[in-house]
């Protein structure tokens, strides 16, 4: 658990965003914002499992995480108030946002191989939305990260939404229960090599 995690409060998180609102309506944040609201508590329950020595990516969403992993409020309102509220960074607290949709997981992918290679005991975590997880990217992602057995943990945030735009509508159905859509596979073993090579050529 992060000590910041031990001390916020799902009304202690709110109130900094509803800071963040105000200053935003008087003129004083220099660029666009996305705002938490509903979330606080499931935020704060991740956060019972991710350590200091943990590394936390997230989106252009991502005041609650910042605070959680224990940037200083202070840090993240400046940040925010100078236009950077959708790239909140910080080394030192190994944190790190993208606000391209999908953008972060590779990196968050990169930094997991890296711990296992290192065999450190380091952890990711990287926070994505509902939308994002339907993405093309994701799916490579999970297949590498599950097939290398990363040290990664996925949160998704699922608020039915991108922006404004209904995920289900986007997407359709998660199932497959009328059979309409039919998968197929089978397996077989390959008999002639590349041609104009004469040998098996392979990429490892």
């Amino acid at each position: 658990m992060t000590e910041a995690a031990k001390t916020y409060t799902p009304e202690k998180l709110l109130e900094f965003e509803e800071t963040v609102k105000d200053a935003f309506l008087s003129g004083t944040v220099l660029g666009p914002v996305h705002l938490s609201g509903g979330n606080e508590q499931e935020c704060i329950d991740i956060f019972q499992k991710v350590t200091e020595k943990d590394w936390v990516f997230s989106t252009w969403r991502s005041h609650y995480h910042a605070l959680l992993k224990g940037i200083p409020s202070s840090f993240v309102y400046d940040e925010i108030c100078a236009g950077r509220s959708m790239m909140i960074h910080s080394r030192e607290h190994k944190f790190l946002t993208s606000a391209i949709v999908g953008g972060i997981l590779p990196i968050a992918l990169g930094t997991a191989l890296g711990i296992k290679w290192r065999g450190s005991s380091e952890k990711v975590w990287v926070f994505i939305g509902d939308m994002t997880e339907r993405t093309g990217i994701f799916s490579e992602f999970s297949q590498y990260a599950i097939g290398h057995q990363l040290p990664i943990n996925v949160v998704v945030e699922d608020n039915g939404l991108s922006t404004n735009s209904p995920t289900q509508e986007v997407w359709g159905s998660e199932t497959n229960a009328d059979g309409k859509v039919g998968f197929h596979r089978y397996s077989y073993k390959r008999t002639v090599p590349h041609v104009g090579v004469g040998e098996w050529v392979t990429f490892s």
